[in-house]
């Protein structure tokens, strides 16, 4: 046998052994296993999309609207009193109390009228910067100058009731001394004040 031959023959049976190994494998469960694509693999062929984020808080985080202010102030939430004063002369003391449970606002003066005569005007150079507004249980104040000092004032008369009207239309009337008050045409009512000095410096 030559050399050649003897080699042919060898490469052969090697090649049946290891056949005969590798079918046993296979029989046993032990054979190569198809594990997949490998890590690398899998990042590979993951979507190229942007990453995703957190949604967005679409909650209104606005503050609230409010009502501009504080509520008016009101014959059912105030209670008024008429004082007279001694000084200064011929004047009388609006104090307005506010009896609710929330602030409330005064703006303007007093819509006042003595008996059924008409409104009484307003002294303009009183107006304040700003609309008076009142916590639970304090006050404001309006001075009326009920007649004038030296007589010098015509269409003198005796007024003994008081209506105050309100900006939503209610009204109070509060009580005047049982002589009544001596009115003429000097008539005149200063803004609500929160100064009780301020009130009566007219």
């Amino acid at each position: 046998m030559s050399e050649r031959t003897a080699r042919t023959r060898l490469f052969a049976a090697a090649t049946v052994a290891l056949a005969a190994l590798a079918l046993t494998a296979c029989e046993n469960g032990e054979g190569v296993r198809d594990e997949g694509p490998s890590a690398a693999s899998k990042s590979a062929t993951r979507p190229t999309g942007s990453t995703p984020t957190t949604a967005p808080d679409t909650a209104d985080t606005t503050p609230g609207t409010t009502t501009a202010g504080s509520p008016p102030c009101t014959a059912d939430t105030t209670r008024i009193m008429a004082t007279e004063v001694s000084r200064p002369l011929n004047h009388l003391l609006l104090t307005l109390t506010n009896t609710g449970t929330r602030t409330c606002t005064l703006t303007g003066h007093p819509v006042a009228r003595f008996s059924e005569a008409r409104s009484v005007p307003a002294a303009r150079e009183t107006r304040p910067r700003a609309a008076v507004r009142l916590s639970p249980r304090e006050s404001a104040y309006a001075g009326v100058l009920l007649s004038s000092g030296d007589g010098s004032g015509a269409s003198g008369s005796t007024a003994k009731t008081l209506t105050i009207t309100f900006k939503d239309g209610s009204t109070a009337h509060p009580a005047l001394p049982p002589r009544g008050v001596h009115v003429d045409d000097r008539l005149t009512v200063t803004y609500w004040q929160s100064s009780m000095d301020t009130a009566l410096m007219y």
